[in-house]
């Protein structure tokens, strides 16, 4: 039972290696999430909240909450946009809050300013944590087992890109900027010293556009490329139809793909991930409720019940224009 610990963490590891940085189906309508540049975009200030639960019913899977707020400061030509976030992602016995400030420079590319390049910064903290309580064992009073939960705290930081059209957009981050330097968190008990999970960098390249299909129909492509150049690289290809600028429907289609070799990686590695449906109900023009449900289509899926995500977001508007003219990414 001594190595039980750091056995279980590093199954949790290579079990979680996509799940190091929380994924959401609905990341169209939650892009500060990935990307700091997006502060500020919406023009006004905006409160966005989610919920997600994945892999239903499977022992100890992933459960992640979040609440993030953005918007202008008084800076001339709405250069300057601001935001926070904080996140609490549980793994198993494993725990990661977060905190973060964002910052977002917006650079005007016409009179209008309805074409912009966005230069965007954040930073925080990121405290990791491990509950022995969680933890079912044989014998009792293990030295190697923690009896209540430890944690460390750890700074962080993120960079992006992001521009934009009335029409389209183009986003590019990297996260956890500092995992380099603070990847190898260790924890202490009994006389024990044990590795937990070791944090890389990510590299997140999107895009969008907006088609008109007719006077009440529209539709929005979008493709999300999620990179830790040692696990797989993921896909997420997602499509919304918007109905009379009250009801988005849509689905998305998440698969890894092999972009160039990975000596680490399994070659019989399967590619396939899930497949998921959305809706996106505006009840007033500042109040949007969202609702996504995954269903695993690898061979996860006949030992869980799918995922669920709910988000809620709200504008806090105070120029009709805003409303008139939405935001639609």
């Amino acid at each position: 039972m001594k190595n039980f610990l750091s056995i279980l963490c590093c199954c949790i590891a290579l079990q979680a290696s996509a799940q190091q940085n929380v994924q959401f189906s609905q990341y169209v309508f939650n892009m500060l999430s990935v990307n700091p540049a997006y502060a500020g975009y919406k023009g006004d200030w905006y409160l966005n909240a989610i919920y997600r639960h994945q892999w239903v019913d499977f022992p100890g899977a992933p459960q992640t909450g979040g609440v993030s707020i953005d918007g202008l400061t008084n800076a001339p030509d709405e250069r300057v946009g601001v935001g926070a976030q904080v996140m609490v992602d549980n793994l198993g016995p494993q725990q990661t809050l977060s905190a973060y400030g964002f910052y977002s420079y917006r650079i005007p590319l016409g009179d209008e300013g309805t074409r912009r390049l966005c230069i965007g910064l954040g930073g925080g903290i990121t405290q990791y944590s491990i509950d022995g309580n969680a933890l079912k064992y044989v014998d009792d009073l293990d030295q190697a087992l923690p009896l209540g939960k430890t944690s460390q705290i750890v700074p962080d930081a993120r960079f992006g890109v992001y521009y934009y059209t009335p029409k389209f957009y183009l986003s590019a981050s990297v996260m956890d900027l500092f995992s380099l330097y603070t990847s190898n968190f260790r924890y202490y008990w009994g006389g024990y010293n044990y590795s937990t999970l070791r944090k890389t960098q990510h590299l997140y390249v999107g895009a969008g556009y907006l088609l008109d299909l007719s006077e009440n129909l529209k539709l929005k492509p979008s493709l999300m490329i999620k990179e830790d150049f040692k696990g797989p690289t993921n896909v997420d290809l997602t499509a919304f139809l918007l109905i009379a600028e009250k009801l988005w429907i849509g689905g998305s289609y998440r698969t890894g793909v092999k972009l160039w070799s990975k000596p680490a990686l399994a070659k019989d590695l399967e590619q396939l991930d899930a497949a998921s449906a959305m809706v996106e109900f505006y009840a007033t023009p500042q109040l949007r409720i969202g609702y996504s449900y995954d269903l695993s289509i690898n061979k996860l899926a006949g030992y869980q019940a799918g995922s669920h995500e709910i988000s809620i977001g709200y504008l806090f508007s105070k120029k009709k224009t805003r409303i008139s003219s939405p935001r639609y990414f």
